[in-house]
């Protein structure tokens, strides 16, 4: 089985508008037969998003629609391709309650879904850690230091583990080291082993998948993947499943190193 279970779509507000059929075709040419597209969920009630156009989630009418469309491409594919229907869902600290709400309604509709943190709360306010290197750096001289960021990721990384959000929750673990995507940038070496490790235990001990996600190697400040490869060959002797994901925003970007990730 030749798997991509990280996979975007034309309802990202902050992507391209490439057809599903686009990135369906060109899975079929490079001879995938299963993937998952895994747009990003609708905000949890109440949250307001802090990037300047207000574009990380599909609002509850486009993520109708999507489930709606990518029905019908089932149906038109399945002789081809399996094509799940899937989230990205996001876990922000304070918005548990309303998060279990949306996946109580509508986790029945979906047949794959990654659960990832993008959003930092401090002092009340949220950032998204990996909008922009700009915001960043920013973020980190609010926090007191770059170590302070990554701390706080990971600690946030360890609640969405550890979080009651009902029977549909998601049970992958998305790009869990995003926060080295402007390692470059901010230009100091952050000693994170023990909470990689920490969360890679946590991940096992819970029975959750890992999102095996090639995106940072395209990344110009980070250039890994997210985990390094060092964690995934950890991960496997912790005996994670591993699910290979492009996190492909556009269709030209689908399946990116992936044979460089499976070696």
């Amino acid at each position: 089985m030749k798997r991509d279970g990280h996979i975007h779509s034309p309802y990202c507000p902050h992507g391209t508008k490439d057809s599903f059929e686009q990135y369906i075709e060109k899975a079929i040419a490079s001879g995938f037969t299963d993937i998952s597209f895994t747009e990003h969920a609708p905000a949890p009630e109440g949250f307001l998003d802090p990037t300047p156009e207000r574009d990380s989630f599909m609002t509850i009418h486009e993520f109708e629609t999507y489930v709606n469309e990518l029905k019908q491409l089932q149906r038109k594919y399945h002789n081809q391709i399996r094509i799940r229907i899937g989230i990205e869902l996001d876990y922000i600290e304070g918005y548990e309650i309303q998060t279990t709400a949306f996946l109580k309604k509508y986790g029945h509709l979906l047949d794959d879904a990654i659960l990832s943190v993008h959003f930092l709360k401090y002092n009340g306010t949220y950032t998204c850690i990996d909008f922009s290197d700009e915001v960043f750096i920013a973020f980190a001289k609010q926090v007191g230091s770059v170590e302070a960021v990554y701390q706080l990721y990971y600690d946030t990384i360890i609640q969405s583990i550890q979080a009651d959000l009902g029977m549909a929750k998601p049970k992958r673990i998305g790009h869990p080291t995003l926060i080295h995507k402007f390692q470059l940038a901010h230009k100091e070496t952050i000693n994170d082993d023990t909470q990689v490790q920490t969360v890679l235990r946590l991940i096992a001990k819970k029975g959750y998948e890992l999102d095996v996600n090639s995106a940072g190697l395209s990344k110009k400040y980070c250039l890994e993947s997210y985990p390094p490869v060092s964690y995934i060959t950890l991960a496997k002797e912790l005996q994670i499943p591993l699910v290979f994901g492009s996190d492909a925003h556009q269709a030209s970007d689908l399946h990116n190193y992936y044979d460089d990730i499976m070696k």
